[in-house]
């Protein structure tokens, strides 16, 4: 048996080592998705809700929205075939929240010192 033939009888691996999800791991990725976009989507429609809640609702949805993306479709997880992925992504989210949290700091604090 050669080198060749033990990469194609490897079925959950590519010859780079990323894992591939199954069938089931799809669907079940694509239902939490769905009803994670189901479930804010009912919340600003229904509209009884109050703003500080419905806004709430989003916010946890979306980010239960994006684990389940990383996790069913993106297959990172913490094996150590993965762990710079899951590094450089931990990066991403720690910079991008950065951005925001200045950017919103920067335009309160403009709204307030301007707006007198």
């Amino acid at each position: 048996m050669s080198a060749h033939d033990n990469h194609a009888h490897d079925h959950g691996h590519s010859a780079g080592g990323e894992s591939h999800g199954s069938v089931k791991s799809y669907l079940i990725g694509f239902l939490l998705a769905a009803v994670l976009t189901i479930i804010p989507f009912w919340a600003v429609m229904h509209g009884d809700l109050p703003r500080l809640t419905t806004g709430i609702i989003i916010v946890i949805t979306a980010v239960l929205q994006i684990l389940v993306h990383l996790v069913f479709f993106l297959h990172l997880d913490r094996s150590s075939e993965q762990r710079w992925n899951v590094s450089a992504a931990a990066f991403t989210v720690v910079v991008i929240g950065i951005i925001v949290a200045g950017s919103l700091w920067v335009m309160h604090n403009m709204n307030v010192h301007m707006m007198h």
